[in-house]
């Protein structure tokens, strides 16, 4: 299948993106539903964290993405492997945010490094600690974690003959263009 192109995600109303941990998915996901009319399912906040920073039970992250993936029109920020199969043959254009490590990482860093100093409540409340930057569960150890698999699955369904067009967008310079297309 030809790679998405700009007028095929300007016609969608089914908009899945993926990337690696810290590539800026969130953020894109609100720019691009914004500018589409879309509404945006946000998985963390959404589906995958409780106030405390309890996982939420995959039966109901499954459940719950099950509603949000049947509607008529959304963009999801990413679709986990637990519910991925209920969102990604839904979705009518895959953007695949394929950034180099060093950008996704050094991102990633830096918004950790704020949101400690700052104190600001994401994901239902939750705030991020410095401890818990330095955990072996911190959201660092995850990006060493997922970057491989996460980008292979990107890389994958962009080699594919079957479903969605895929938009790999190699760098922010190429999102922006995107985002600026869709204005």
């Amino acid at each position: 299948m030809p790679p998405a192109t700009v007028d095929d995600v300007q016609r969608a109303k089914r908009v899945l993106l993926h990337g690696v941990t810290g590539s800026g998915k969130s953020t894109a996901a609100v720019a691009i539903g914004a500018r589409l009319g879309l509404p945006v399912h946000l998985a963390d906040e959404e589906f995958g964290w409780l106030p405390g920073w309890v996982q939420r039970p995959a039966d109901e992250v499954r459940a719950l993405a099950a509603v949000s993936a049947a509607e008529p029109a959304w963009v999801f920020d990413t679709a986990y492997g637990s519910f991925r199969d209920l969102v990604e043959p839904r979705a009518e254009v895959v953007i695949g945010l394929d950034y180099p490590r060093w950008i996704s990482l050094g991102r990633l860093l830096k918004r950790t490094s704020i949101r400690v100093i700052d104190r600001r409540p994401i994901c239902n409340g939750n705030v991020e600690t410095l401890r818990q930057m330095f955990s072996p569960d911190s959201i660092i150890v995850w990006h060493f974690r997922s970057f491989t698999r996460k980008r292979a699955t990107m890389r994958t369904w962009a080699a594919r003959t079957e479903g969605p067009p895929v938009m790999l967008v190699k760098c922010p310079r190429e999102l922006e263009r995107l985002l600026s297309a869709l204005s």
